[in-house]
């Protein structure tokens, strides 16, 4: 066995050589494993893309953007910035991969910066700006009702289209009519906006067909919406020799508006006739 002197004593060749090659290996073996994880830690290939609608309410989402080394994990921070993309500032609390615009973004842009890490280290790279955030258009307004707020007793000049007025709860007396019935009193009651009493509209009453009775003045309804107007019997009753019925054609409108337009209203009614 060969052996060489070191230190003042003889060690096999073989031995030493070993030695050496161990040494070797762990120096060039630290150097290579150093240059290894550098070249493993995150680098951005292509930015990450905000998408969304830019409106105040709705949410932006960022994707990760492309990156070499095989990224464990992201993290996001949003910024707000002027309509230029410039003179951002971030956002507190606004790290998710999302973000529901508020009020205070209107008129700026968004940009979101995601940072890549793995066991090697950690890289980050920024987003173009969004578009400018616009404020969510106001709800349209309800339609139009033409009905006064609240309850009880309705104005006639309170009441406008498309509202429409109502005639309900009409009685004749007497109740039966008869050839010894020289006047009859009309009652009638008008209403709007589902039953409330309308005061101050214009109550018309005719018979049909004609000449049965007379035509009295449009009678104005009261507070409760209600009217009664007098007729008086003519020379036309009873139309027919076998009549049994009395009909009455009833308009109610509002003073100034064209009879057949704006909240008017008209209705055919009948009540019993007794020619015995």
């Amino acid at each position: 066995m060969k052996t060489l002197r070191l230190g003042g004593r003889r060690w096999p060749k073989a031995l030493l050589l070993a030695v050496a090659a161990l040494a070797i290996g762990a120096v060039l073996g630290t150097a290579r494993n150093g240059e290894a994880r550098s070249a493993a830690a995150p680098s951005n290939t292509a930015p990450p893309v905000v998408s969304g609608t830019p409106q105040v309410g709705s949410a932006l989402t960022t994707t990760n953007g492309t990156w070499t080394g095989a990224p464990t994990s992201y993290s996001y921070a949003w910024s707000r910035c002027d309509e230029t993309g410039g003179s951002c500032a971030t956002i507190s609390g606004a790290t998710a991969q999302s973000y529901t615009l508020k009020q205070v973004d209107a008129g700026n842009t968004l940009r979101v910066t995601v940072t890549a890490t793995n066991s090697d280290g950690s890289a980050s790279s920024t987003s173009v700006p969004s578009a400018v955030i616009t404020t969510a258009p106001a709800p349209p307004a309800p339609p139009a009702t033409g009905c006064p707020a609240g309850t009880g007793t309705i104005a006639i000049g309170d009441l406008t289209p498309p509202a429409r007025l109502a005639i309900d709860q009409q009685a004749v007396t007497p109740g039966i009519v008869t050839p010894s019935a020289k006047t009859i009193q009309l009652h009638a009651r008008v209403t709007a906006c589902s039953g409330r009493p309308v005061q101050g509209a214009l109550v018309y009453a005719t018979a049909v067909p004609y000449n049965q009775y007379s035509v009295p003045p449009e009678g104005t309804t009261g507070a409760d919406g209600t009217v009664n107007l007098t007729m008086t019997q003519l020379s036309g009753f009873p139309a027919a020799r076998r009549q049994q019925l009395l009909v009455l054609f009833l308009r109610a409108r509002k003073d100034g508006e064209d009879l057949t337009a704006g909240v008017s209203t008209r209705l055919l009614v009948s009540f019993p006739v007794s020619l015995r």
